[in-house]
């Protein structure tokens, strides 16, 4: 009687082992299923108006001519005055404005039409930084390779 009670506990072990599986298998299908959603690739990013993000995009070299027309355009309209001069000195946060121009003239895919806008928007904003402005640009366009 106990090898008829064990090959019966058997049975039973490997039927409930055999429904487990079948709900596994069918809970893993339809998971599946459902992951597979057609997706919708959108071409239009929202673009945040604070400066951390579009130094962020001007940083990023995959960004596009475009994205960085748009992302100096919008630094320009949004954080495009520059401190005063400490007397003689410039004010720290030029330093800033100068690490874009010289990013700016190195990114892969900026034109020319983009680092001169860019330049002149700034220049025409804060007149009083114009020297600085022409330094930083020159020594961006020298460290362009050829």
């Amino acid at each position: 009687m106990d090898i008829v009670l064990l090959l019966k506990s058997i049975a039973g072990l490997v039927a409930i082992l055999g429904i487990l599986l079948l709900l596994y298998f069918y809970v893993w299908k339809s998971n599946k299923e459902t992951k597979k959603k057609p997706v919708t690739k959108t071409t239009r990013v929202e673009v945040k108006h604070d400066f951390a993000s579009l130094l962020k995009i001007i940083k990023d070299k995959k960004s596009t001519a475009k994205d960085l027309g748009e992302a100096l355009d919008l630094l320009i309209k949004y954080h495009g005055v520059i401190p005063k001069k400490l007397g003689l000195r410039v004010h720290p946060d030029f330093e800033i404005y100068s690490e874009i121009l010289l990013r700016l003239c190195r990114h892969k895919n900026a034109n020319k039409d983009i680092v001169v806008k860019f330049d002149r928007e700034l220049e025409k904003l804060n007149p009083e930084y114009k020297r600085e402005i022409n330094d930083s640009l020159t020594k961006g366009l020298n460290s362009r390779g050829i």
